[in-house]
């Protein structure tokens, strides 16, 4: 078994395993079950239902001329006046890919919150993949665990963080996504600009949908410190002292509009979202958003997969 790397990492990871069971729980499961019941096309978080290849009856529709006629539903069309097909549920799972930054920048939090950035990208991370596999998609992380819907997810992925003897980059290695599936990086992507536009330039070459989350500690965007500070880089890069710290607030926090700026339009450029949660707000709030962001994208992709047949013009 590999060593594990850092109690620091470990004492997070299970911390989260328990914080996220709760944070999942308290996500509206009416709110799922009705999204799923009112769009038979809609994928994400909970069931996709949609014409395709399966085993599984969906609903009958009226004949289009043109089709086979051993598509026909004899039985049921001896029943009316009109010619019906019978149609089957496409039964191919989603794969989302997750990505969270575990980087030692992401192992810091300030007076204004509880949480560290590590803390909150796990428990969310970790929650939203048993939303997912709840609803019948198949989770994965990136050169650590292979897609899944296992119910036990949760485990699986701390399990996987846990032992992995790799190295900790803030963003993920380079790996070829499916045409339809999609990643969601969440990170503190203080990293340059340049390396998320590679990344993402990366894991969009085949089609594949994504979303950037910036998790960020209040201190980062406010800067509240004043008098003498050193400031000690987390990743090696050595410290700088202020002799009067509130002098660069100013300039400090126009770096990182800027900063914050580009990458969203990086994100942006490729058809990702861009999210900023700050850990002073609830997991929640950031839960909801990616579902929303997700379930926003759902008739696109589908609409390229669906068979030209089963259009809602074709259908009784």
């Amino acid at each position: 078994m590999a060593e594990l790397r850092s109690d620091t990492e470990k004492e997070a990871v299970t911390a989260a395993i328990g914080k996220s069971r709760k944070l999942a729980a308290r996500v509206p499961r009416l709110i799922l079950e009705a999204r799923r019941v009112a769009s038979t096309v809609i994928h994400g978080l909970h069931g996709r239902r949609r014409a395709g290849a399966g085993e599984n009856f969906w609903q009958y529709r009226r004949f289009v001329n043109g089709e086979p006629s051993h598509n026909v539903d004899w039985r049921r069309s001896a029943r009316d006046d009109h010619l019906y097909v019978r149609e089957r549920e496409w039964e191919a799972s989603h794969i989302i890919w997750l990505w969270v930054d575990r980087s030692p920048s992401m192992d810091f939090n300030s007076r204004a919150t509880e949480w560290s950035k590590l803390d909150r990208a796990l428990v969310v991370s970790f929650a939203l993949a048993e939303v997912l596999v709840q609803g019948g998609e198949r989770v994965g992380i990136p050169e650590l665990m292979r897609p899944t819907a296992n119910r036990n997810v949760i485990e699986k992925m701390a399990q996987a963080m846990l032992h992995d003897a790799g190295e900790r980059p803030s963003l993920p290695p380079n790996f070829a996504p499916a045409q339809f599936s999609e990643v969601l990086l969440v990170s503190d992507l203080w990293s340059p600009v340049a390396e998320l536009r590679r990344t993402i330039g990366q894991l969009a070459a085949n089609g594949a949908r994504g979303h950037v989350v910036q998790v960020v500690d209040p201190a980062e965007e406010s800067f509240p410190y004043s008098g003498r500070v050193e400031f000690v880089e987390s990743e090696g890069l050595g410290s700088i002292t202020a002799g009067r710290a509130e002098l660069w607030r100013a300039e400090y926090q126009t770096l990182v509009a800027n900063h914050r700026a580009a990458l969203r339009a990086e994100a942006e450029q490729f058809g990702w979202t861009f999210t900023v949660h700050r850990t002073n707000r609830g997991p929640t709030e950031l839960l909801f958003a990616i579902h929303g962001q997700m379930g926003a994208g759902a008739h696109t992709i589908i609409k390229s997969r669906r068979p030209a047949h089963s259009s809602s013009d074709a259908r009784a």
